[in-house]
């Protein structure tokens, strides 16, 4: 089964406004609410294409409550620790007149030691049955960058294939324990590297040098210029899809689920990833 852990789940309330105007009230022409925090969104995604799936995290409050009807009715099966405080809302404001758009985060969970120790407990529990771990994001107060290090330890002890998606400084805390997949974006790239990356060859020389040194394979997304895939038998350049753009949250968490339904399935990364 496809497991996702996330440790900071997040709903995401997307809002369309004709122009962003300070210090007036502005009409909403609508509003959309989605999954934040990556590897619940990917499980999201995936549920959205009829792929259950398992998923694993912490969640408080009426929030965390929205997030697990959301998944639940498509599919997912969710099996979240109850937390302190409220499970963080990502309100995200379209400009439609520009683009452009604002996220705006709101404060996140209160975890202690014992909720990291219950859902390290319950994700060591489930892996003789994972066929693919999807894991990643921000990490609430509370928690450290090495709880994804540990985490990609034990899935690699139990061979269960891992795909990792965070920024720093929780994906170079990960990379160390040499997850089998990341899935940066071209800046978070750069910052893992620490340089800027602008070019398709700069940014696969960026990813083959952490193929080489860590074993890991590649996939970076590039929002409207599509994703450079740098793998252990091959690389390649996978074009945009045409399709209008209102929002680019969640286009790299599409690729996640991608990805994770491609090894589920048994198929080529190429399919999963298209």
């Amino acid at each position: 089964m496809i497991v996702s852990l996330t440790p900071n789940t997040t709903l995401d309330l997307t809002v369309f406004v004709p122009q962003l105007v300070t210090n007036t009230t502005i009409r909403a022409t609508r509003t959309v609410h989605s999954m934040g925090g990556k590897p619940t969104d990917a499980a999201w995604i995936l549920g959205r294409m009829g792929v259950g799936s398992l998923a694993l995290g912490l969640a408080a409050g009426a929030v965390g409550d929205k997030v697990r009807s959301m998944l639940e009715e498509l599919g997912v099966t969710t099996d979240f620790i109850e937390v302190g405080g409220e499970t963080r809302i990502n309100t995200v404001i379209i400009d439609e007149s520009s683009g452009e758009h604002t996220t705006i985060t709101s404060a996140s969970m209160q975890v202690e030691p014992e909720h990291v120790a219950a859902l390290r407990r319950r994700f060591t529990a489930v892996l003789p049955k994972a066929s693919v771990v999807i894991t990643g994001g921000s990490l609430p107060p509370g928690m450290e960058p090495d709880f994804y290090a540990d985490a990609i330890q034990l899935a690699r002890a139990h061979d269960a294939p891992l795909i990792f998606d965070a920024a720093e400084p929780n994906l170079s805390a990960g990379l160390a324990a040499c997850p089998d997949f990341i899935k940066p974006n071209e800046h978070e790239l750069s910052a893992l590297v620490g340089r800027k990356l602008h070019t398709d060859a700069q940014l696969y020389k960026a990813g083959r040098e952490i193929l080489e040194r860590y074993g890991t394979q590649v996939v970076i997304t590039m929002g409207k210029d599509g994703a450079l895939a740098i793998l252990k038998d091959r690389s390649y350049r996978i074009p945009p899809i045409a399709v209008e753009v209102s929002s680019p949250a969640g286009a790299g968490d599409a690729a996640l689920a991608g990805l994770a339904y491609a090894i589920h399935h048994e198929t080529s990364l190429e399919e999963g990833l298209r």
